[in-house]
Protein backbone atom coordinates (compact mmCIF):
# COMPACT_ATOMS: atom_id res chain seq x y z
CA UNK A 1 0.00 0.00 0.00
CA UNK A 2 1.30 3.46 -0.86
CA UNK A 3 1.90 5.88 1.93
CA UNK A 4 -0.33 8.94 2.06
CA UNK A 5 2.49 11.23 0.87
CA UNK A 6 3.24 9.07 -2.19
CA UNK A 7 -0.44 8.94 -3.20
CA UNK A 8 -0.66 12.75 -3.12
CA UNK A 9 2.49 13.23 -5.21
CA UNK A 10 0.66 13.28 -8.64
CA UNK A 11 -1.82 15.87 -7.34
CA UNK A 12 1.02 17.99 -5.96
CA UNK A 13 2.95 17.79 -9.26
CA UNK A 14 -0.15 18.75 -11.23
CA UNK A 15 -0.67 21.76 -8.98
CA UNK A 16 2.95 22.87 -9.42
CA UNK A 17 2.71 22.42 -13.20
CA UNK A 18 -0.52 24.44 -13.36
CA UNK A 19 0.99 27.29 -11.34
CA UNK A 20 4.04 27.28 -13.61
CA UNK A 21 1.94 27.34 -16.81
CA UNK A 22 -0.11 30.29 -15.55
CA UNK A 23 3.03 32.18 -14.50
CA UNK A 24 4.74 31.82 -17.91
CA UNK A 25 1.54 32.68 -19.78
CA UNK A 26 0.95 29.34 -21.51
CA UNK A 27 -2.46 28.86 -19.88
CA UNK A 28 -4.81 31.86 -20.14
CA UNK A 29 -6.22 33.37 -16.99
CA UNK A 30 -9.97 33.84 -16.59
CA UNK A 31 -9.73 37.38 -17.94
CA UNK A 32 -7.75 36.28 -21.01
CA UNK A 33 -10.19 33.65 -22.27
CA UNK A 34 -11.49 34.06 -25.77
CA UNK A 35 -15.05 35.35 -26.21
CA UNK A 36 -16.21 31.88 -27.29
CA UNK A 37 -14.90 30.29 -24.07
CA UNK A 38 -16.54 32.92 -21.89
CA UNK A 39 -19.91 32.55 -23.67
CA UNK A 40 -20.43 28.86 -22.93
CA UNK A 41 -23.85 28.48 -21.38
CA UNK A 42 -24.98 25.82 -18.97
CA UNK A 43 -27.85 23.50 -19.77
CA UNK A 44 -30.07 25.63 -17.51
CA UNK A 45 -29.68 28.49 -20.00
CA UNK A 46 -31.78 26.47 -22.48
CA UNK A 47 -35.29 26.95 -21.12
CA UNK A 48 -38.46 24.99 -21.86
CA UNK A 49 -40.96 26.84 -24.01
CA UNK A 50 -38.47 29.18 -25.70
CA UNK A 51 -37.65 28.89 -29.39
CA UNK A 52 -34.15 27.82 -30.42
CA UNK A 53 -32.58 27.44 -33.83
CA UNK A 54 -31.41 23.97 -34.82
CA UNK A 55 -27.80 24.41 -35.94
CA UNK A 56 -27.38 20.82 -37.11
CA UNK A 57 -28.89 17.35 -36.98
CA UNK A 58 -26.34 14.77 -35.87
CA UNK A 59 -28.54 11.76 -36.60
CA UNK A 60 -32.20 10.85 -36.44
CA UNK A 61 -32.56 11.26 -32.66
CA UNK A 62 -29.83 13.77 -31.82
CA UNK A 63 -29.47 17.40 -32.79
CA UNK A 64 -27.69 20.56 -31.76
CA UNK A 65 -29.30 23.90 -30.98
CA UNK A 66 -27.82 27.38 -30.78
CA UNK A 67 -28.50 30.14 -28.27
CA UNK A 68 -26.58 33.42 -28.54
CA UNK A 69 -23.48 31.74 -29.94
CA UNK A 70 -23.56 28.78 -27.57
CA UNK A 71 -24.45 25.26 -28.67
CA UNK A 72 -26.11 22.35 -26.89
CA UNK A 73 -26.76 18.80 -28.05
CA UNK A 74 -30.27 17.43 -27.56
CA UNK A 75 -31.31 13.75 -27.39
CA UNK A 76 -34.98 13.06 -28.12
CA UNK A 77 -36.85 11.44 -25.23
CA UNK A 78 -38.56 8.13 -26.03
CA UNK A 79 -37.03 7.83 -29.50
CA UNK A 80 -34.37 5.60 -30.99
CA UNK A 81 -33.61 5.86 -34.69
CA UNK A 82 -31.45 3.34 -36.54
CA UNK A 83 -27.76 4.13 -36.11
CA UNK A 84 -25.77 6.21 -38.60
CA UNK A 85 -23.14 8.11 -36.62
CA UNK A 86 -21.69 5.68 -34.07
CA UNK A 87 -18.22 4.74 -35.37
CA UNK A 88 -18.36 1.47 -33.40
CA UNK A 89 -21.45 0.27 -35.30
CA UNK A 90 -22.48 -0.31 -38.88
CA UNK A 91 -25.09 1.95 -40.39
CA UNK A 92 -28.40 0.26 -39.56
CA UNK A 93 -31.31 -0.35 -41.90
CA UNK A 94 -33.33 2.85 -42.46
CA UNK A 95 -30.77 4.89 -40.50
CA UNK A 96 -29.91 7.15 -43.43
CA UNK A 97 -33.60 7.74 -44.16
CA UNK A 98 -34.30 8.58 -40.50
CA UNK A 99 -31.36 10.95 -40.32
CA UNK A 100 -32.37 12.63 -43.59
CA UNK A 101 -35.98 13.04 -42.37
CA UNK A 102 -34.77 14.68 -39.16
CA UNK A 103 -32.56 17.01 -41.21
CA UNK A 104 -35.49 17.87 -43.49
CA UNK A 105 -37.78 18.59 -40.54
CA UNK A 106 -35.33 20.35 -38.24
CA UNK A 107 -32.15 21.86 -39.71
CA UNK A 108 -32.26 25.64 -39.58
CA UNK A 109 -35.74 25.57 -38.02
CA UNK A 110 -36.97 27.11 -34.79
CA UNK A 111 -37.97 24.52 -32.21
CA UNK A 112 -39.38 24.51 -28.71
CA UNK A 113 -37.91 22.25 -26.01
CA UNK A 114 -39.88 20.43 -23.34
CA UNK A 115 -38.27 18.51 -20.49
CA UNK A 116 -39.87 15.55 -18.75
CA UNK A 117 -39.86 15.59 -14.92
CA UNK A 118 -39.68 11.78 -14.89
CA UNK A 119 -36.35 11.81 -16.75
CA UNK A 120 -32.85 13.08 -16.05
CA UNK A 121 -31.94 16.52 -17.39
CA UNK A 122 -28.99 15.07 -19.35
CA UNK A 123 -27.83 11.68 -20.54
CA UNK A 124 -24.37 10.21 -19.94
CA UNK A 125 -23.07 12.03 -23.03
CA UNK A 126 -24.14 15.42 -21.60
CA UNK A 127 -26.97 15.82 -24.12
CA UNK A 128 -30.16 17.47 -22.85
CA UNK A 129 -33.06 15.01 -22.86
CA UNK A 130 -36.10 16.72 -24.37
CA UNK A 131 -39.27 16.51 -26.39
CA UNK A 132 -38.94 18.71 -29.48
CA UNK A 133 -41.79 20.73 -31.00
CA UNK A 134 -41.86 22.69 -34.24
CA UNK A 135 -43.39 26.17 -34.20
CA UNK A 136 -46.65 24.69 -35.53
CA UNK A 137 -46.85 22.38 -32.49
CA UNK A 138 -45.72 19.16 -34.20
CA UNK A 139 -44.18 16.80 -31.65
CA UNK A 140 -41.09 15.59 -33.55
CA UNK A 141 -40.47 12.69 -31.15
CA UNK A 142 -43.96 11.31 -31.78
CA UNK A 143 -43.85 12.08 -35.51
CA UNK A 144 -40.65 10.08 -36.07
CA UNK A 145 -42.14 7.03 -34.35
CA UNK A 146 -45.58 7.28 -36.01
CA UNK A 147 -44.07 7.61 -39.50
CA UNK A 148 -41.74 4.64 -39.02
CA UNK A 149 -38.45 6.55 -38.76
CA UNK A 150 -37.84 5.45 -35.16
CA UNK A 151 -38.54 2.88 -32.48
CA UNK A 152 -40.13 3.80 -29.17
CA UNK A 153 -37.32 3.74 -26.63
CA UNK A 154 -37.54 3.60 -22.85
CA UNK A 155 -34.07 4.01 -21.38
CA UNK A 156 -34.33 3.53 -17.65
CA UNK A 157 -37.81 4.34 -16.45
CA UNK A 158 -41.16 5.28 -18.00
CA UNK A 159 -41.55 8.80 -19.34
CA UNK A 160 -44.71 10.93 -19.50
CA UNK A 161 -45.55 10.30 -23.18
CA UNK A 162 -44.55 6.61 -23.19
CA UNK A 163 -48.06 5.16 -23.66
CA UNK A 164 -48.71 7.43 -26.66
CA UNK A 165 -45.31 6.59 -28.19
CA UNK A 166 -45.82 2.82 -27.76
CA UNK A 167 -49.22 3.08 -29.45
CA UNK A 168 -47.68 5.11 -32.29
CA UNK A 169 -45.06 2.39 -32.83
CA UNK A 170 -47.72 -0.34 -32.79
CA UNK A 171 -49.72 1.57 -35.42
CA UNK A 172 -46.60 2.17 -37.55
CA UNK A 173 -45.82 -1.56 -37.41
CA UNK A 174 -49.36 -2.52 -38.45
CA UNK A 175 -49.27 -0.04 -41.33
CA UNK A 176 -45.70 -1.10 -42.21
CA UNK A 177 -44.53 2.52 -42.17
CA UNK A 178 -40.87 3.21 -42.89
CA UNK A 179 -38.52 0.83 -41.15
CA UNK A 180 -41.43 -1.53 -40.39
CA UNK A 181 -41.94 -2.26 -44.09
CA UNK A 182 -40.65 -5.82 -44.48
CA UNK A 183 -39.42 -5.09 -48.00
CA UNK A 184 -37.09 -2.46 -46.52
CA UNK A 185 -36.00 -3.82 -43.13
CA UNK A 186 -36.81 -7.32 -42.03
CA UNK A 187 -37.65 -6.70 -38.35
CA UNK A 188 -39.35 -9.49 -36.46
Amino acid sequence: MLSKNKRNLPVFLLLILTIFLFSVGIMPSETEKTPKESQVLSSTDFKDGQLYKVSRVIDGDTLEIENNGSFQKIRLIGVDTPETSDPRKEIECFGVEASNKSKELLEGKQIRLESDPTQQNKDRYERLLRYIYLEDGTNINLYLIAEGYAHEYTYDKPYEQQVEFIKAEDDARKQENGLWNNSICNYE
